[in-house]
């Protein structure tokens, strides 16, 4: 029997992962908020505003009915944005099944209550399996179908194995990792690092800044995920440092694009408005600036980042005060050998 597949929320990453399992023959439900997108998207067959160029195939179903959206589906696919996440799960926990498996395919960490997305569902879904995909994957290019790697996370490894199996094509490569808290909080994190990358290029500076900020970025995610309980060498891989690079050095990145706007004066509230979409980096640095605060550990390039998109600081002075930082060894930084199996 064909696998039924229900994705929640359309937007050009939830849109991207529907097509990509709708061209494997999968029979896929996208749910979106708003009638009239749906009705605009039935009509032309084209998300206009998140994927212009990419046709939907028809047995990619598009509706504004959660709960048939939800209905017999062997996978429930999270794609809205971080924020959204729990006031879906509110509206559709009572209509999913225990045997029902849950995606997260978006990255961040919830603003209020500091959680990762892993510890919301379970608030919701205690009893339905959990898996987190994630990795450097551009919806832009999942859609037209060129070559992508990303990983999936589960506590559970058949769980994560029938989410390798279920997205595996020959140009979509998905490898399995036990370490839900690495790859959640590498996805997070590496929109915050992102940001001042962009910030970095909207001051003209050079590649060799760019360089450092994604070096000492890494420190940074690793050191958070470390205290939170995650396996630090998950930082190395597909959704630490492949997502790192991919998001500080693409201009299909939100997050870049909108750090470069900053970089040029424009207010942070500006910034958003011209990108269009949800920047998903912006509320995800005040939440990594909290459990740095709660963790007792130091994070100094999200500091400055924090203080420059909510306390208004200047973003030159938050790069000095980066460059004249106490001097340190390099190697204060240890990474540790860790048990890489369920």
């Amino acid at each position: 029997m064909t696998e039924q597949i229900g994705v929640l929320g359309g937007g050009s990453w939830g849109t991207a992962l529907g097509v990509l399992l709708a061209n494997k023959g999968y029979d896929v439900t996208m749910w979106l908020r708003e009638k009239s997108q749906v009705e605009e998207i039935n009509e032309t067959r084209i998300n206009n505003k998140y994927l212009p160029d990419v046709v939907l195939p028809p047995n990619l179903k598009i509706t504004n009915d959660l709960e048939y959206s939800i209905y017999k589906k062997n996978a429930l696919i999270l794609a809205m944005s971080t924020h959204g996440i729990r006031d879906v799960l509110t509206k559709a926990h009572n209509h999913v099944k225990a045997n029902q498996i849950i995606v997260n395919v978006s990255k961040g960490i919830e603003s209020d209550t500091l959680l990762r997305i892993s510890q919301v569902v379970e608030e919701f879904l205690p009893e339905n399996s959990y898996v987190v995909l994630s990795g450097p994957s551009h919806a832009e290019e999942v859609a037209k179908n060129m070559p992508t790697t990303v990983v999936s996370a589960s506590r559970d490894k058949k769980s994560a194995e029938y989410i390798q199996d279920l997205f595996f094509t020959s140009n979509f490569r998905v490898y399995t990792n036990p370490d839900v808290i690495g790859v959640e909080l590498g996805g997070a994190l590496k929109n915050i690092i992102a940001l001042g990358a962009g910030i970095s290029d909207g001051l003209n500076y050079g590649d060799n800044t760019k360089a450092a900020l994604m070096t000492r970025g890494m420190i940074e995610m690793a050191r958070l995920g470390e205290k939170m309980g995650a396996n630090i060498n998950t930082f190395s891989g597909l959704s630490g440092m492949g997502d790192l690079i991919v998001t500080c050095t693409s201009m299909h990145s939100r997050n870049r694009r909108a750090g470069i706007l900053i970089g040029q004066g424009i207010k942070v509230d500006d910034a958003i408005k011209k990108i269009g979409m949800v920047v998903e980096g912006i509320k995800t640095t005040k939440s990594a600036y909290n459990l740095a605060k709660k963790h007792n550990i130091e994070m100094p390039i999200t500091s400055e980042i924090y203080g420059v998109l909510y306390e208004g600081k200047d973003v030159k002075n938050a790069v000095l005060n980066l460059m004249v930082r106490d001097k340190k060894n390099e190697l204060e930084d240890i990474i540790k050998e860790e048990n890489n199996s369920w």
